[in-house]
């Protein structure tokens, strides 16, 4: 029998709060969104049939507050909620309140949250299912002094993480003996900050693997549906950038094998609803590295593969109700998503901040935009700087690249800085577009992001005519382009970069 759920409440923000929005709507049940006092004038505030402030703009007093969150749904009379992914999203006392609560938690049980989220338990688990996992060490005695001696054993490099964690919070590399205990007292200060913990353990680092996840969804019915994988290796500092679906390395054994393990692991952890397991391929050979027990920021490259919604999959979980899926799916095309974050290329990523001016996103067939802002929004410092996620299919993968490099080219935003620029860069690789990338690339070949690049003559005459009218302007600057004192900077190939013209030094590493 299928409960029923009227209306849902959505603890979280952004694009992705917009995503599950969506899907609400078009399963036509209502939706509240659960914001803080910095996310009132945002796109999905707007979007949202009823909203309810839940503190202010801290997280760990709006969003990351669980009896806030829970008073802010029963206050709505919602339902459900659906918690996104990052902040509640995989956190069990969360689900476990929700339940306590009476509302429907749209993922899987506060058990699997925390069996999985704990990452000690969860490789025990995969070591019962005969999955590989990575040499390491993940045993009770924390002192400095057994983990450098178990590190010395694994032999360096290995890194070491916070048990509790994810997102690469709490990850550092250990390449010698004499900076172990540096790093290892890093990890552990970094997972006691955000995740409560300072448990950590280790394992080797492999210095030239790929990153393949394997999108599970487990049925009402406890059929794990194994939905092929995805190829995460693009990363910095641990953090995902672009991803796509399918792994055009894997050949049809091995990718069989992936998802086989996959399935154990789901199984063996009685698992129901979407979930993420993560390896390490390096050598014909693959590794478990953790299971997401949430929906993933790159979905939609899955969903654009093998036309399905996972987030509605979610909701109809939740209600119990049959996904009347085929047995097994075939994957059609190619499939990129890019994450456009508000930061500056030339300055390391350094987020940007400020207010919107301008958007324009280039749509058309196979193209697809997650978009959390809108013109006249803006971009704080209190949260994660994600704006935006472009998304583009193609019947191949060249043809998905090229579609995707005009895609970033031709969109438009005003008013902040934004690594599009680096995005072009990365899809210019040659690595990337042999897709013999490892998880070094960008270690590797963009230590910087993007070098500075030093304003022409004729530009830096343009500005200064244009400081002398005291103007506050947006402009652009295009790799090789000519930008003549005659030529309107508005006009040909370009990409956005804000300044005000009251300070000439503050734009010559920005545009």
């Amino acid at each position: 029998m299928s409960v029923k759920i009227k209306k849902v409440a959505i603890a979280n923000r952004g694009e992705v709060a917009v995503r599950i929005l969506r899907a609400c709507q078009d399963l036509g049940l209502k939706t509240v969104l659960l914001h803080s006092e910095a996310d009132v004038a945002t796109r999905a505030y707007r979007m949202c049939d009823e909203t309810i402030c839940i503190g202010p703009a801290t997280t760990a007093e709006s969003y990351l507050d669980i009896e806030a969150n829970i008073n802010g749904a029963k206050a709505a009379g919602a339902d459900a909620v659906h918690p996104g992914f990052g902040f509640l999203s995989e956190n069990s006392d969360f689900a476990r309140r929700c339940s306590e609560e009476g509302i429907i938690f749209i993922g899987p049980s506060p058990e699997s949250i925390a069996l999985l989220g704990d990452k000690i338990r969860a490789k025990d688990l995969v070591t019962q299912a005969e999955v590989p996992i990575i040499p390491g060490y993940q045993g009770d005695d924390q002192t400095i002094e057994t983990l450098t001696q178990k590190a010395e054993q694994i032999g360096f490099p290995v890194i070491v993480k916070a048990a509790a964690g994810g997102g690469g919070r709490g990850m550092k590399v250990i390449r010698s003996k004499d900076e172990a205990q540096k790093q290892i007292e890093s990890a552990k200060r970094e997972g006691k900050s955000a995740f409560g913990s300072d448990q950590v353990f280790l394992e080797k680092y492999l210095d030239r693997a790929k990153h393949i996840e394997v999108q599970i969804f487990a049925d009402k019915n406890g059929l794990v549906h194994t939905l092929y994988e995805r190829e995460c290796t693009i990363q910095r500092r641990h953090q995902k950038i672009i991803e796509e679906a399918l792994a055009t390395t894997l050949t049809d054994s091995f990718r069989e094998s992936l998802m086989s393990a996959a399935r154990k692991v789901a199984e063996a952890a009685e698992y129901k609803g979407a979930g993420t397991v993560e390896f390490l391929v390096q050598d014909d050979q693959f590794y478990f590295l953790e299971m997401n027990t949430r929906l993933q920021v790159e979905h939609p490259v899955t969903e654009m593969v093998l036309g399905i919604d996972l987030v509605q999959a979610q909701i109809m979980t939740a209600q119990e109700k049959e996904l009347n899926w085929p047995e097994r799916f075939s994957p059609r095309g190619h499939a990129i998503e890019c994450r456009i974050y508000a930061e500056d290329p030339y300055q390391m990523g350094i987020p940007s901040t400020g207010t919107v001016h301008c958007l324009k996103w280039p749509e058309g067939p196979g193209r697809r935009f997650e978009v959390g802002i809108e013109a006249g929004d803006e971009v704080t410092s209190f949260y994660d700087p994600m704006i935006a996620k472009a998304i583009v299919w193609g019947e191949t993968r060249a043809r998905a690249v090229q579609k995707m490099q005009t895609v970033l080219s031709d969109s438009i935003v005003f008013g902040v800085k934004t690594n599009i620029p680096f995005l072009k860069a990365i899809m210019d690789h040659e690595e990337f577009l042999s897709g013999t990338m490892t998880t070094h690339f960008l270690e590797k070949n963009f230590p910087k992001a993007l070098d500075v690049k030093e304003l022409t003559e004729d530009v830096l005459k343009y500005v200064d005519s244009l400081k002398k009218k005291n103007s506050a302007i947006v402009i652009s600057r295009v790799n090789g382009a000519d930008f003549s004192s005659e030529t309107s900077p508005w006009s040909g190939e370009w990409k956005t970069r804000s300044f005000n013209t009251s300070s000439i030094e503050n734009i010559k590493g920005g545009l």
